[in-house]
C-alpha cells in the first residue's frame, strides 16, 4: 500500500505535518507536537511518523453509511449515531475511542499479570530445584558418612539406599523441571500476546481492531497460568548404630514426592448484581437495600439478577 501524502500541521498550519496523532486524529508538526504533548488532557496520547503512516479509511456503519464513532456497551459492537436512535435505541453506549481504550488496557493488564506470575513461578521452581539438589546431595554425604564408619558391614546396603535415593529424587526433579518447562511456556505465551497487543496498538482503531482486541480478550482468558505443585523434599533421619543390627544402621530418608495442587474454583453464595452501565457483575454475601457500581467515576445502580 502506498504512503500518506505530504500533510500541513493541522494546529498551525504552516508547517510540515510530519507526527500524527493517532488519538485525535490529527496531523502535526514537530513543534506543535511538543505543545500537544506537554498539556495534561493530551500527554498520553500516541504519535507516529506521518511518512510511516498507512492510510486507511474508517469503518462506516452498513445501514446508515455513517463512521463509528460509538460504541454499544450493550451488545459490545461499534455504532454510529443514527444506529442510537434505530437498533440499539435504549442501550448505553462510551466513545468508541475510550472503549477501544478500556479493552488495550484490560488486556495489557491481564498480560502483565500472567507474565509477572510466570516469572515468579519460574523464580520459585529454579529456588526450589536448587534447594532440592542441596537436599539431596546432604542426605547422599550423610549417607556416606555413616557408611565409611562401620565399612564392611554395610557397604552393600549403603549402596543399595544411595542408589534409592538417586532415583527417587531423579524422578522427583523430573516432575519439579517438567513444571519449570510449563511455567516457561505460559510465560512465552504472554510475551508473545504482549508482543501482539503491541503491534495492534500501531494500527487504526476501527471495527477490525475491536474484533481483534475481544479476540485477543480470549486468548489472554485461555491462558492459564498453573498452580506451583508441592516441591519435593528430602531429609536423612539418623539412628543409634550398634553391631548386632546392620540393616538398621543404615538411616532413612523421607523424600516429600512431587505432586500437582488441585485447582479449586472459588464457588460464592449470594445475591448476584449486575451494573447496567459497564456489564460488571458482583455477589453479595447478603441482599442491600441498594447496589452501586463506581466504573465511570459515579455512582451507579446495580441491577439483582439472581440469588447464587
Amino acid at each position: 500500500m502506498a504512503q500518506a501524502a505530504s500533510k500541513t500541521c493541522e494546529i498551525c498550519v504552516s508547517a510540515p505535518g510530519s507526527q500524527y496523532c493517532l488519538d485525535c486524529e490529527q496531523y502535526y508538526c514537530e513543534n506543535c507536537k511538543s505543545l500537544h504533548k506537554r498539556q495534561k488532557l493530551s500527554t498520553n496520547h500516541q504519535f507516529q511518523n506521518a511518512s510511516e503512516l498507512i492510510p486507511e479509511g474508517k469503518s462506516k456503519c452498513s445501514q446508515h453509511k455513517e463512521e463509528f464513532t460509538l460504541m454499544c456497551n450493550t451488545c459490545n459492537v461499534p455504532v454510529c449515531t443514527s444506529c442510537v436512535a434505530g437498533n440499539h435505541n435504549g442501550h448505553t453506549f462510551s466513545k468508541l475511542v475510550d472503549a477501544i481504550a478500556q479493552l488495550r488496557g484490560e488486556n495489557e493488564k491481564q498480560i502483565r499479570d500472567k507474565t509477572k506470575e510466570a516469572n515468579q513461578n519460574i523464580t520459585k521452581i529454579e529456588n526450589s530445584l536448587k534447594l532440592f539438589d542441596n537436599a539431596v546431595e546432604s542426605v547422599i554425604k550423610a549417607i556416606n558418612d555413616q557408611s565409611n564408619m562401620i565399612k564392611s558391614m554395610i557397604d552393600k546396603s549403603v549402596a543399595q539406599m544411595i542408589v534409592s535415593v538417586k532415583e527417587q529424587s531423579k524422578k522427583e526433579k523430573g516432575k519439579v523441571e517438567k513444571s519449570l518447562s510449563t511455567a516457561k511456556s505460559e510465560l512465552v505465551a504472554g510475551q508473545n500476546l504482549d508482543k501482539r497487543r503491541r503491534d495492534l496498538d500501531k494500527t487504526r482503531p476501527d471495527e477490525t481492531m475491536v474484533q481483534q482486541i475481544n479476540k485477543m480478550k480470549e486468548e489472554i482468558n485461555r491462558l492459564h497460568i498453573k498452580s506451583l505443585p508441592e516441591f519435593p523434599k528430602i531429609s536423612f533421619d539418623s539412628k543409634a548404630v550398634t553391631e548386632d543390627d546392620i540393616k538398621k544402621l543404615i538411616s532413612s530418608y523421607t523424600l516429600r514426592m512431587c505432586s500437582p495442587v488441585e485447582e479449586k474454583e472459588n464457588q460464592q453464595h449470594g445475591f448476584l448484581y449486575r451494573c447496567s452501565f459497564c456489564g460488571k457483575e458482583e455477589i453479595k454475601p447478603f441482599n442491600p437495600p441498594n447496589t452501586v457500581c463506581t466504573c465511570t467515576g459515579w455512582f451507579r445502580d446495580m441491577k439483582f439478577i439472581k440469588e447464587v
